[in-house]
């Protein structure tokens, strides 16, 4: 398999890519998970959607989407909320605020923009997946 790993250096950089970033979103979304668990629910709603949905819909991008992207499952499909939410991050959220403030969110936001173009590489589920068909 090092073989592999030298004959395939972008799918190498592709998989440090999905793993790492998606862990470092991981480690933003997963505390999120115990607020939903909160009566009432106490979020940010940034674009007008009411605090429960805005939570969701950041659950989904900052938790269940990185997982799928960590994993290479339907990466391309499982980028966009992630993209989405750092968007809103970074644009709507933090605005008005100095760039060092938004400038984790452009960061996370570029990379699942690299990996939604160039895709999960061969060490992902849906490249092993398409290597067998």
């Amino acid at each position: 398999m090092a073989l592999n790993l030298i004959k395939k250096p972008t799918d190498l950089g592709l998989l440090i890519l999905r793993v790492g970033f998606s862990g470092m979103m991981l480690s933003h979304g997963i505390p999120k998970i115990n607020m939903f668990f909160q009566s009432p629910i106490k979020f940010a709603d940034p674009i007008g959607l009411g605090e429960t949905t805005s939570l969701i819909l950041t659950l989904i991008g900052e938790v269940l989407a990185p997982i799928l992207v960590l994993v290479g499952f339907k990466t391309k499909w499982a980028t966009i909320p992630v993209i989405i939410t750092m968007l809103v991050a970074a644009f709507v959220v933090h605005l008005s605020d100095p760039f060092g403030t938004k400038e984790k969110a452009l960061l996370y936001l570029f990379a699942f923009l690299a990996i939604l173009i160039a895709g999960p590489g061969h060490y992902s589920y849906d490249g092993i997946k398409k290597h067998l068909n």
